[in-house]
């Protein structure tokens, strides 16, 4: 059996009100790569185009047990891009972490994976390198630290990536940096002793290159051997 993918469900961009929505680029990667996609949705009744993270209520017992159902039906997790935290988001990526489920964070699901257990805690870009570029561009190189997974996974330690953030996430203790940009932003975390937890800052769904398929390879063969366990 193909291994079932949860993707968290977005808000969509400002301007729109009123939907959750998915970007076709992500469904089709899980395709792709052998998987089967389903769309992991908030539990609360609120509208979230509308409601600050700080005005969201912390989620109810209830609350809580329906996102585990939901998560316990997936052999991996990618937290998608987007552009709003919500609270049901940072309770995904910590029971996922937690549960060792396999987790893929792009751009604000990175951000999202960065904060865990911590207050949340994101910083608007201020740089010489201009990080909020068109759709696909490819704009500045990385580094990557030879000593983590994702070089093992990669195979290189600088390449071009694209780049679509307003905002940038801090260090956290519990994750290890493992990539920068030139002007020292994260552009890359893992943490150890998992079978895949990995964020990315850029959109590697949007590139098709070498580095974006080894990536996402990788991260389907833990979550067909979760399947299969």
């Amino acid at each position: 059996m193909k291994p079932i993918i949860g993707m968290v469900a977005r808000v969509e961009y400002p301007g729109e009100t009123g939907k959750l929505v998915m970007n076709e680029r992500y469904r089709k990667i899980v395709i792709k790569y052998g998987g089967n996609p389903i769309l992991i949705m908030p539990p609360q009744n609120i509208d979230y185009t509308k409601t600050k993270y700080d005005d969201q209520d912390d989620l109810t017992k209830e609350e809580k047990e329906m996102l585990i159902t939901q998560i316990k039906l997936c052999d991996g997790i990618i937290m998608t891009g987007g552009f709003k935290i919500n609270k049901f988001d940072r309770f995904i990526s910590e029971y996922a972490t937690d549960n060792d489920i396999p987790l893929l964070g792009i751009c604000l699901g990175m951000q999202i994976m960065a904060n865990y257990k911590k207050k949340l805690w994101v910083v608007k870009n201020d740089s010489f390198i201009i990080h909020k570029r068109e759709e696909g561009d490819c704009f500045h190189k990385i580094s990557l630290d030879k000593k983590s997974k994702l070089y093992e996974i990669l195979k290189e330690d600088r390449f071009l990536v694209n780049s679509r953030h307003y905002y940038h996430t801090e260090p956290n203790d519990n994750y290890d940096i493992v990539a920068v940009t030139d002007d020292h932003y994260i552009e890359a975390i893992e943490m150890k002793n998992k079978r895949f937890n990995i964020g990315v800052q850029w959109h590697p769904e949007d590139m098709d290159d070498e580095y974006s398929d080894r990536l996402f390879k990788d991260f389907f063969i833990e979550c067909k051997r979760k399947r299969e366990m």
